[in-house]
């Protein structure tokens, strides 16, 4: 049989599209056993009518093709010789999605004894914990660097399936390869000593904060900003230091792109900010101060949380040192909190913070799970679910005049003589504070401002870890004109220092501006949502972000994502319209 060339089918992309197409069916219907491959086998032939149509040039599966046409087999043989490669490639494929799934399952054991740690775990537990968790860590490391999964995805990354960088199968070769070549670039025994001295260091830590007692932390946070240069000289960066780490959540942004949009944020925030202060005008908070019972403010955050959409039945809510959110399973989300008496916002804002980092990893596709398109896009993406939900949603005045009522149904007598007006002006209210995560949403990027140009001179050893209190009380005074009375409202507030990390603080305005994007689109499209909110129906809401975002998972990039979501590019102009929208009846500033 004489090779058939293309000039005898006009259509030459359409039929190489449908052949591949019919390939892939048939290899489906050949593996699974239905008599359906004879009927697809025959589809092959009659949705390639120029016979020479290829599986794309430059790859391995059209050398069977070519090979079959040129020596005169019929196209049974085209078709067998195409399926034998293809099949190679499935197995390769399952090779991957075994690996990948082996992985997800010793994180997940890890995550649990992470989780244990901060919620259960008897102090003295502490020093065996740190050696159970570096031991997993060195399993999964070892896993990760697997010489055969390297080769595997060499391989897939040449094959049909990673031509769509966005499709699933696409995706997860894309992000497995990135992260593959990263970790192979990391000594097992600096992953073991990160792992195991974190532990230990979180542990130093809460007790240090407990005690406003810096020097307890110090010698633990000097171990750790060392072995984080290590960690960024072993991955390597083009240039800066800082990049190598701050890829880690934020996969792809690099420093000076975060500077430049933390300045331009800080550009737009000081003259509202001056506006507020110039303002002349006071609300009172002191209905956030009276006394609200613990066992009520947890009973009270579960139904709000339960309400907005988080599934306790996939879930549950633990009291922590530090708020936080980790997943154990695809269908096991554990979010915590923090309570305090005498300030109504610490627990119940913290809530729905972590609900919405709950929700977002309850919509990811289960059956991805540990792999790209079951993972979320970035921890910016993260933090926009979740500052959406606390921010967007629940220190809006649509929810609270749904909220309201329930409040004082949980806090009876407490809020008899509070309108739902005032209650929201107090959530609301603008004023330079200490604590990061009870900071307004007007000055809350500064804090995070101060955070990364502190670790980038930690990293660049132009500020000494014994410095480091006395750099965070001067830009306290410079950006915010407040300075911490002690280092446990100061320097000492945040965990993610003892537990390595080093970089993740800038995902916390990206979420920001992500969250005010995302809105926004919604906003447009679902309806009238403040009507909605005020009648307590979430539900729209949490269907446009599981289509939009959740289901997507890591496919794309999280500025295409966010693009791909809103139909606009990433930017500040959104959360600035929100917060001045927001502020300027409150304050009686121009809008």
């Amino acid at each position: 049989m004489a090779k058939t060339g293309h000039p005898v089918c006009p259509k030459r992309s359409a039929c190489d599209r449908d052949f591949q197409r019919a390939v892939r069916a048939a290899i489906f219907f050949r593996e699974s056993g239905s008599p359906s491959f004879v009927a697809c086998s025959a589809h092959v032939v009659a949705v390639s009518p120029c016979l020479g149509a290829r599986i794309g040039d430059n790859q391995p599966q059209g050398v069977p093709v070519l090979r079959a046409l040129e020596t005169g087999y019929g196209i049974g043989s085209l078709l067998e010789g195409t399926l034998r490669v293809a099949t190679n490639v499935q197995q390769l494929w399952e090779s991957l999605r075994g690996w990948a799934q082996e992985i997800a399952l010793l994180e997940s054991v890890e995550a649990a004894l992470n989780w244990d740690e901060r919620t259960m775990m008897p102090p003295r537990g502490g020093a065996y914990r740190a050696e159970q968790v570096s031991y997993l860590s060195k399993l999964i490391h070892q896993k990760r660097t697997d010489p055969k999964a390297g080769q595997w995805l060499e391989e897939l990354a040449q094959s049909e399936l990673a031509q769509d960088p966005s499709s699933p199968e696409g995706a997860a070769i894309r992000e497995a390869r990135r992260r593959y070549q990263k970790a192979v670039r990391l000594p097992e025994k600096l992953v073991e000593e990160l792992s195991r001295t974190c532990v230990l260091a979180q542990q130093a830590w809460s007790e240090a904060r407990k005690k406003s007692d810096y020097g307890q932390f110090q010698p633990w946070l000097e171990k750790i900003v060392r072995l984080k240069r290590e960690q960024a000289e072993a991955l390597g960066y083009t240039e800066h230091r800082y990049d190598a780490l701050l890829d880690d959540y934020e996969p792809a942004a690099r420093t000076g792109e975060i500077t430049r949009m933390l300045e331009e944020l800080r550009r737009e925030l000081v003259p509202l900010l001056s506006e507020i202060g110039q303002s002349g005008r006071s609300v009172p908070t002191d209905v956030l101060r009276r006394h609200y019972p613990q066992a009520a403010q947890r009973a009270f955050g579960r139904w709000m949380a339960e309400r907005i959409g988080f599934q306790f039945d996939r879930g549950r809510l633990d009291e922590t040192d530090h708020p936080f959110c980790t997943t154990l399973g695809p269908h096991d989300c554990r979010i915590t909190t923090r309570y305090d008496e005498h300030f109504f916002p610490t627990a119940f804002f913290g809530i729905l913070h972590e609900a919405g980092h709950g929700m977002y990893e309850q919509g990811l596709p289960v059956d991805w799970f540990g792999l790209a398109p079951g993972l979320a896009a970035s921890l910016g993406v993260h933090e926009s679910q979740s500052r959406l939900w606390e921010n967007g949603v629940g220190r809006s005045l649509p929810f609270w005049r749904f909220a309201f009522e329930h409040a004082k149904r949980f806090f009876p007598g407490v809020l008899d003589d509070v309108s739902v007006e005032q209650f929201y002006a107090a959530v609301n209210e603008v004023r330079p504070s200490l604590i990061r995560v009870e900071a307004d949403e007007a000055t809350y990027n500064l804090h995070i401002v101060i955070r990364f140009e502190l670790e980038i001179a930690l990293l660049d050893n132009e500020l000494s870890v014994e410095e480091l209190p006395d750099a965070w009380n001067q830009k306290y005074r410079s950006y915010l004109g407040i300075v911490p009375p002690n280092d446990a409202q100061g320097v000492l507030q945040d965990i993610h220092w003892s537990s390595g990390l080093i970089g993740y603080f800038p995902t916390y305005t990206l979420g920001n501006l992500y969250a005010a994007q995302l809105l926004e689109a919604a906003s447009g499209e679902i309806g009238d949502w403040p009507a909605l909110a005020a009648r307590g129906e979430f539900a729209p809401l949490l269907e446009w972000l599981r289509t939009r975002v959740h289901a997507w998972g890591h496919r794309y990039p999280a500025a295409e994502l966010i693009e791909k979501a809103t139909g606009q590019k990433p930017s500040s102009r959104s959360l600035i319209r929100y917060l001045r929208d927001k502020l300027a009846p409150l304050y009686g500033i121009k809008n």
